[in-house]
C-alpha cells in the first residue's frame, strides 16, 4: 500500500515526564477520511410546502449544514421558481450555501404563480450522472414525478437516499423500495424560530 502525506498525519506521541529529546518519538498514524462528494437536488416549492403543511417553518442554513454533516452534500441545488421580488431571499439562500437553479414562472387564470422545476432537476441530476460529478445523490420532494429519476439511480447503486418533506410520500416512490427520510423526524434541530418569507410561496 502506497501512503501519500494527505492520507496520513504524523503526530508525535512523548511518554509522561520525559523530555522530548531523551528518546526517539513514537508516532500515530492516523488515517483521514476521504472527503464525500454528494450532490443534493432539492424541489424547492415541494420542500415548502410539505414542511408547512405539518406546521413549522424549515430553517434553511441549519438544513444545508444537515445536509452536509448527515449526508456528505458537497453540492446543494435548490430548484426555485423566479419571482423578482424575492430577491433577498435568494441571496440569503445562497449565503446559506444553496446553488440556485430557476425556473421562469407564469401566472394561472386566478393570478397565482406556476414554475414547475420537475424537468429541469430530472435532466440536471442525469447529466451530472454520466459527467460523473458526483459519488451518491440526495433528492428533496415526496413528489411521484421523481419516481423515474429514483429508479435510475438506485439501478445505479448511486442513490444515498430521498428525503420527503411532507409526511404524504407518493406512493410511486415508496413502491421501487428506496431508502426515504421523512424530514418531519428532525424538526426539533431543523425548525426556525424565525417567521419569514420561503422559497416557493409568493
Amino acid at each position: 500500500m502506497i501512503l501519500s502525506n494527505t492520507d496520513i498525519s504524523l503526530e508525535p506521541a512523548y511518554e509522561a515526564g520525559r523530555h522530548p529529546f531523551g528518546s526517539p518519538p513514537r508516532f500515530t498514524y492516523q488515517f483521514m477520511k476521504p472527503t464525500p462528494n454528494n450532490f443534493a437536488y432539492i424541489d424547492a416549492a415541494n420542500l415548502h410546502r410539505g414542511v408547512i403543511q405539518l406546521g413549522w417553518q424549515l430553517d434553511y442554513a441549519k438544513f444545508r449544514i444537515w445536509l452536509k454533516e448527515k449526508y456528505g452534500v458537497s453540492q446543494a441545488y435548490l430548484f426555485i421558481g423566479l419571482v423578482p421580488k424575492h430577491k433577498d431571499l435568494y441571496t440569503s439562500l445562497q449565503e446559506a450555501g444553496f446553488t440556485l437553479i430557476f425556473k421562469e414562472t407564469t401566472y394561472d387564470g386566478e393570478g397565482r404563480i406556476k414554475g414547475n422545476c420537475d424537468a429541469d432537476l430530472v435532466l440536471k441530476a442525469v447529466v451530472d450522472y454520466f459527467e460523473k460529478k458526483f459519488n451518491q445523490a440526495v433528492l428533496v420532494s415526496s413528489d411521484g414525478d421523481y419516481s423515474s429519476l429514483a429508479k435510475f439511480f438506485k439501478e445505479r447503486q448511486v442513490l444515498r437516499t430521498l428525503v420527503s418533506p411532507g409526511n404524504k410520500c407518493s406512493f410511486l416512490l415508496r413502491k421501487i423500495n428506496i431508502p426515504i427520510l421523512y424530514l418531519d423526524t428532525q424538526r426539533g434541530i431543523l425548525e426556525s424560530a424565525q417567521k419569514e418569507k420561503a422559497p416557493g410561496r409568493d
